[in-house]
């Protein structure tokens, strides 16, 4: 196993979230000393003018980010017509951000079933979609909404212009009655019956 190839990888899935050094001990099962002396070795590689990014430690977590000396180019990338085509993922995050806002990214990675971090990030600094507050809900995660950029880039007037959720739904009567997605046909009754 090479370690820092491994924290680096590791890193790079769990995105803006970062992690502490005791998630990673967890995580690869080894000493913290020994993730200490390959976050070291990593680092060091990154911090090589032929490497675009670097690992930060920004409280007690480590997320891998790009180097601020760059910061003008990632600037224009983001403002580039040529490069600023949504793709599927960035899509159907938007999406449900749009239908559900005020929305918090672990409610969206419920969603979609994966994790939204990196999306939503991108998504912000395209100005498609904003921060508008924090959750009530323990830890006080961040709530998303969609801005007016969103409006223009898709052409509404206001979000009342959004297609109604009806509108994607293509199953026929018939076979909604059919079909039950959520629920088992026996009964739990039935199941301890039978046992």
């Amino acid at each position: 196993m090479n370690l820092e190839a491994l924290i680096e990888g590791l890193l790079f899935v769990v995105g803006e979230d970062g992690l502490t050094l005791q998630q990673l001990e967890e995580i690869i099962c080894i000493s913290s000393d020994e993730i200490k002396n390959g976050l070291a070795s990593l680092r060091d590689k990154y911090e090589h003018d032929d490497r675009g990014i670097r690992i930060n430690i920004l409280g007690n977590k480590m997320k891998l980010t790009t180097k601020k000396e760059h910061k003008e180019y990632y600037q224009r990338l983001i403002e580039n017509p040529g490069t600023n085509v949504l793709s599927q993922s960035a899509l159907e995050t938007l999406a449900i951000i749009a239908y559900n806002q005020p929305i918090t990214r672990l409610d969206v990675d419920e969603i979609r079933g994966v994790s939204s971090s990196q999306m939503i990030r991108k998504l912000v600094a395209k100005g498609l979609v904003k921060e508008v507050g924090r959750s009530d809900a323990v830890g006080r995660p961040i709530l998303y909404s969609t801005t007016s950029e969103f409006l223009d880039y898709f052409g509404l007037a206001t979000l009342d212009d959004l297609p109604s959720m009806e509108d994607f739904v293509t199953v026929s009567k018939e076979e909604s009655d059919d079909t039950d997605l959520y629920h088992s046909k026996y009964s739990e009754e039935e199941v301890i019956e039978e046992l």
